[in-house]
């Protein structure tokens, strides 16, 4: 379901050339909402299914819990953001990735913070699937490499903040691709995990 609704919020993300009207701004909201949902129920299950490895991977797995949930806490304070600059100007004025008073933040929200949360979540996930036999191993390495890619993107917050370039801010590298890297890491776990459930009749 992340995937799904994920990639559902960046069409409706570049559907529009200007300042998106209300309704695709609310409806990017409702969708993020269930992205969010979906984020922490996976996270959660996650954690549940990789901790009975034991006390080796426990600390880990606290780790990853902590920044799974800063990282969607951060996604709602961002999504309420731009909900609020579309209501302030119903008419599609305002674009509320650049425009209003707490779109500067918004923009390191979906920027280097969330590549922050994203690569501690992804190192501390990933080292719990290497000392765990649920998963296959190269799923952890890959973890630590999309882990790895977000730490490259959060110094672009000194590169100024135009969307249209690969590495700044609020650049397409940085929040659209860098960004959904771990939706791609969790549908690789998913996958795993059911190919690992024992067949029923």
């Amino acid at each position: 379901m992340v995937v799904a609704t994920t990639v559902a919020t960046v069409i409706l993300y570049f559907t529009n050339a200007g300042p998106p009207p209300l309704a695709n701004v609310l409806s990017r909201s409702v969708i993020g909402l269930l992205t969010f949902a979906s984020f922490i129920t996976f996270m959660t299950g996650l954690k549940e299914l990789l901790q009975r490895e034991g006390p080796a991977v426990n600390f880990a797995l606290s780790v990853s819990q902590a920044a799974g949930l800063l990282f969607v806490g951060i996604g709602l304070v961002a999504l309420a953001n731009e909900g609020g600059v579309a209501f302030g100007a119903p008419d599609g004025s305002m674009d509320p990735t650049t425009d209003g008073p707490l779109a500067a933040a918004n923009i390191l929200f979906h920027g280097s913070i969330k590549r922050l949360l994203t690569a501690l979540y992804l190192f501390s996930a990933g080292y719990a699937v290497l000392h765990n036999d649920l998963i296959p191993r190269w799923i952890g390495w890959l973890g630590v490499v999309i882990g790895t890619v977000n730490v490259a993107f959060i110094p672009a917050m000194f590169f100024g903040t135009d969307v249209t370039r690969f590495y700044s801010a609020h650049g397409w590298g940085n929040s659209a691709l860098t960004g959904s890297l771990i939706i791609w890491w969790m549908l690789a776990v998913s996958i795993a995990l059911l190919r690992s459930r024992p067949a029923t009749r």
